[in-house]
């Protein structure tokens, strides 16, 4: 596929109005373009392990509530999407409310949740 022909992506941001990472639904990926995780139709968000992360709230940030008293079951990760290409210039975020202290934004305070399939125990091996 062209990249001229590829869908716009859309930016998911930072509380600090940052866009760390983008949708291309229902896949998500960070700002080089690898795949991260996938969103759910109810907006929730899963890692690339099939972990879930939080939620995508109306102004596009991935939050989640502080102290969950049950884990979401995990979910079988969808087939690895192709990598997508980051747009050069991203438009501004929009304005967000206030998050009250049992919410966290999690793009700002716990951005290991989205990582790539290639850190940590499934990493191929150099050699």
């Amino acid at each position: 596929m062209d990249q001229t022909a590829q869908r716009a992506l859309i930016p998911v941001y930072t509380s600090k109005g940052d866009a760390e990472a983008f949708l291309d639904y229902p896949n998500l990926f960070n700002r080089n373009g690898e795949w991260v995780g996938w969103v759910t139709p109810n907006r929730e968000v899963y890692s690339v392990l099939g972990y879930y992360v939080g939620t995508i709230s109306k102004d596009r940030r991935i939050l989640r509530k502080r102290a969950t008293s049950t884990l979401k079951a995990r979910l079988e990760p969808p087939r690895r999407p192709r990598r997508v290409y980051p747009p050069a210039t991203i438009p501004l975020a929009p304005l967000m409310a206030e998050l009250s202290n049992s919410v966290i934004d999690v793009l700002l305070e716990e951005p290991e949740r989205l990582h790539t399939l290639d850190v940590g125990e499934l990493r191929e091996d150099l050699d």
